[in-house]
């Protein structure tokens, strides 16, 4: 489970993954470009697809032309109807005789028209931030002009060379979390080519499923943000009235991307949907290797160099160690001034990623300290929380210039992955209940 596999749709392979193992199938049709392996490293939308996986046998999949499916020919894109025959396919091949599906913005309109087409293997339909059409007319005001959608197709190409734009407009929220928008520049290069993805921008503008929603006999949920910026709450409003079993459901916030700001809401009203009940809300809580770098001396190495040889310098740190994070798969939480918090699913990456952080800061004339500690921690919003991340940073303090201190419990997890350690004693850590055993990285 959690493999990426093929259908085949005639010739074409589409990319798909199965997750979970509930007694209900439920198939997310992502909207308009996706990389199903890609979705995974992006914390909050990892979290609302395991979310989901909890309650479900969850299908997911790229649409033809995206991410790890076989491309198209961008001259003679695919209709709806053929992308609609591929979730066909996925599910025969997923052995899905029947599901509810999650279509998210464009994949909506696939959703509705495979409900409409296979009712008899529809459970139910759930729209987030669908839309019934893309180009505007007189009973469908909402859409935008076929002038505003070439304009946005012929940006694609800067917008792939600086998505902040994209994130402005579809996740407003997360406009400052440089993590996201790193994550998502990736994801855009790895789910289509700049050209692919203004094509099938362009394509979107034809669809119209608007004489195919009276046909839908299945039950369905619609859930919208009041405050997106591209899909109006009005379309959803549209959409309810011309089915014949939808609630719509109205949520606050301004963005689109469901996983980003608070993903609750969609997750409480799926979950509902799709079960019969809602699961209490309570923050995951996973066992995570926390790692703190920061600078030592930074006050005064600041004052010697002056604001804008700092700013400079701090920017080729940053780059430095985030390099190093991907290296090691280490999930960047915070920065703050010259320090980073980063995560890890295991502590001999954290501590590998960390010695090789002190390595490569030394081409810049500065030292970092790092700590580390795993325990369990509360992921909230893409934060962590909690004690185990206290003590990391109370370790961190402790460190000298190079230095890689690690609590007692790192050190015994990575019991026979060759480290060697020298002990720094015991110490009372401020906040933290009990002495902790505290121990240096040793170079061997």
């Amino acid at each position: 489970m959690g493999d990426t596999q093929y259908a085949k749709n005639g010739a074409i392979h589409i990319a798909y993954q199965i997750h979970g193992d509930g007694p209900l199938d439920l198939v997310y049709v992502p909207g308009w470009v996706s990389n199903i392996e890609v979705m995974w490293e992006d914390p909050g939308l990892a979290r609302f697809l395991r979310r989901l996986a909890s309650f479900s046998r969850l299908i997911i999949f790229d649409k033809r032309g995206t991410g790890l499916s076989d491309p198209v020919d961008v001259d003679k894109l695919p209709t709806l109807e053929v992308r609609m025959d591929d979730l066909r396919s996925v599910m025969d091949a997923a052995r899905s005789e029947r599901a509810t599906l999650f279509g998210h913005s464009e994949g909506g309109n696939m959703c509705v028209l495979f409900a409409a087409t296979y009712p008899e293997r529809t459970d139910g339909l759930v729209l987030a931030c669908s839309y019934a059409k893309r180009l505007r007319s007189d009973d469908y005001p909402w859409a935008p002009t076929r002038e505003e959608r070439v304009a946005e197709t012929e940006s694609f190409e800067e917008i792939w060379a600086d998505p902040r734009r994209i994130v402005e407009y579809y996740a407003p929220s997360r406009a400052h979390d440089e993590a996201f928008v790193r994550w998502l520049a990736r994801y855009l290069r790895l789910s289509a080519s700049p050209r692919a993805a203004a094509a099938l921008n362009m394509m979107n503008a034809f669809i119209d499923v608007t004489p195919v929603l009276p046909a839908v006999h299945a039950p369905a949920r619609l859930i919208y943000r009041a405050d997106d910026q591209d899909v109006k709450i009005e379309e959803g409003r549209y959409i309810a009235s011309k089915l014949r079993n939808a609630t719509l459901v109205e949520v606050p916030g301004g963005d689109h991307f469901f996983w980003a700001g608070d993903p609750e809401p969609f997750l409480a009203e799926i979950e509902e949907f799709v079960t019969g009940h809602r699961t209490p809300e309570e923050p995951e809580r996973v066992l995570a290797t926390a790692l703190f770098t920061d600078i030592v001396g930074s006050t005064e190495t600041a004052a010697a160099l002056g604001d804008q040889s700092w700013r400079d310098l701090l920017d080729r740190h940053n780059s430095l160690i985030r390099a190093e994070f991907v290296r090691w798969r280490g999930t960047e939480v915070d920065t703050a001034g010259d320090g980073f918090l980063a995560t890890f699913d295991g502590p001999a990456r954290a501590i590998r990623c960390a010695r090789a952080i002190s390595t490569s800061v030394e081409s810049l004339g500065v030292a970092v300290r790092c700590g580390l500690h795993t325990g369990e921690m509360e992921i909230v919003d893409g934060n962590v929380s909690g004690l185990a991340v206290h003590i990391g940073a109370r370790i961190s303090s402790f460190a000298g210039s190079g230095e890689v201190l690690v609590s007692r419990t790192v050190k015994d997890l990575v019991a026979g992955a060759g480290f060697e350690f020298e002990s720094r004693g015991v110490h009372t850590l401020k906040g933290v209940p009990d002495d902790w055993q505290i121990y240096a990285v040793s170079d061997n």
